[in-house]
């Protein structure tokens, strides 16, 4: 008697296991009679076979692999690409140079790793000006011209915690240098007798930054207000972004941009993978670097709204805002992207239409902001 019941028992147990752990294979199918008249006898369900990750998952899987850096280097975070260990914590400088057209020839642009430009003043046909990113200033030889700030680029370099290295400025700016997190030198470079009006003559040369720093008690470190979050997705060093997995990808193989004082444009060089900087209808080169011509292997454009200040042409972007349109373009393609920025501390995002962050190829990377009214006039060919 006691035997029956603990097998009833048992059955019982056994019943509830194979319902709870099969309730889904007997949705899919009933239960043959052989299937009920089996032995009842307690057994684990059998997990099934993990399915093989499709091609897709795969490449993704190799993406996502984090590359080993050579000994002694790290990836840029400002390029991607491997420079030396020692820098890692150097704060990188942004610096303003003149882009007026008597302010040429430049000095150490080609050698920079991220260039912004932007309407600098509403007069005089937009005049622009550069921004222009380094991490290892140490090696500067001669970087300018140096000239004024606006608003806008202060509302920019902090993303970078980087040091704005400028002479001047409107008083406009008065508000944002009240910021603890902007660090500025302000007219205190060298000055190179080039035979032009003293305005264009302002240049870092070796020792001036080093100067700057010791001077001020500014660290030549990340600080506090740096987050070390990635500021931009890199594509892989060995597997280049060309933009293939994009079905919504144009050709780009020339850009004009809607910049009306300097007329610039940008033309893909296959060979180097990289886009050659053209305005005032010639070459822009670096005389201090063998005449060498700009080039950029990403291009990033903002739509941006302006804001004018006053009669005199000071004026400002709104580089803080949400799901605005731009482009992204390299490899002689170009993709439409949403841009966000949600504050000045916070890093400049950009998403393709799927709402993925993009990833950039290694290399140098040309920033424009482009005012909305002016957005349509851009020209890709």
């Amino acid at each position: 008697m006691k035997r029956n019941l603990l097998i009833l028992l048992l059955a019982g147990v056994t019943a509830s296991m194979l319902f709870t752990g099969c309730k889904k294979k007997e949705e899919a199918a009933a239960p043959t009679e052989a299937s009920e008249e089996a032995p009842i006898i307690a057994v684990a369900p059998e997990e099934p076979e993990p399915e093989a990750p499709s091609v897709e998952e795969q490449e993704e899987e190799e993406e996502e692999e984090v590359e080993v850096a050579p000994d002694g280097k790290y990836a840029s975070e400002l390029t991607g690409e491997w420079i030396d260990l020692s820098l890692k914590d150097q704060r990188p400088i942004a610096v303003m140079v003149d882009d007026e057209k008597t302010a040429l020839p430049h000095f150490g642009i080609s050698t920079s790793d991220i260039v912004y430009e932007m309407v600098n003043s509403t007069a005089n046909e937009g005049v622009t000006r550069f921004m222009v990113m380094v991490k290892d200033w140490g090696s500067i030889k001669q970087l300018g011209s140096i000239r004024s700030t606006r608003p806008t680029n202060l509302q920019i370099f902090p993303e970078w915690n980087a040091v704005l290295c400028h002479d001047g400025g409107p008083f406009w700016n008065d508000m944002f240098y009240k910021n603890k997190f902007v660090e500025r030198f302000s007219g205190t470079f060298s000055r190179v007798d080039n035979g032009k009006p003293r305005e264009f003559t302002e240049y870092i040369l070796p020792g001036d930054l080093e100067k700057n720093f010791k001077n001020s008690g500014f660290s030549t470190t990340y600080n506090e207000f740096y987050s070390g979050l990635p500021h931009y997705q890199f594509a892989s060093h060995t597997k280049v972004n060309d933009l293939s997995d994009y079905p919504d990808a144009v050709k780009c193989e020339k850009i004009t941009l809607p910049f009306h004082h300097n007329n610039p444009w940008l033309e893909y060089d296959s060979e180097s993978h990289t886009y050659k900087y053209f305005q005032y209808n010639q070459k822009e080169v670096d005389a201090g670097n063998g005449n060498e011509q700009i080039a950029f292997t990403n291009l990033l454009l903002q739509n941006a709204r302006l804001e004018q200040l006053d009669s005199h042409g000071y004026m400002m972007y709104y580089p803080s805002e949400s799901d605005r349109d731009g482009w992204f373009i390299t490899e002689g393609k170009a993709i439409p992207v949403k841009w966000t920025k949600l504050n000045d501390l916070d890093a400049t995002r950009y998403y393709d239409m799927n709402g993925k962050e993009i990833k950039i190829n290694v290399g140098k990377s040309y920033v424009a902001l482009i005012r909305e009214e002016e957005w349509g006039n851009i020209e890709m060919e």
